[in-house]
């Protein structure tokens, strides 16, 4: 597997962007209800955008 990227590609910024905005929806999904699958949910979707932002953090950064 060759997977040669710089940190100059647009890619890495493409996928922090989506992980960004996952990340958001995560948040304000969590001020939709008062319940435990808000809660659930939001956080779900908000662990998911850090797992892809760490990764393209660290791609851009290696």
């Amino acid at each position: 597997m060759n997977k040669s990227t710089t940190a100059n590609d647009s890619k890495n910024y493409i996928i922090l962007t989506i992980a960004i905005l996952i990340g958001l929806f995560g948040v304000y999904f969590r001020f939709f209800g008062d319940s435990y699958f808000y809660s659930l949910v939001s956080n779900i979707f908000f662990i998911t955008a850090i797992v892809i932002a760490l990764r393209s953090v660290f791609t851009i950064l290696k």
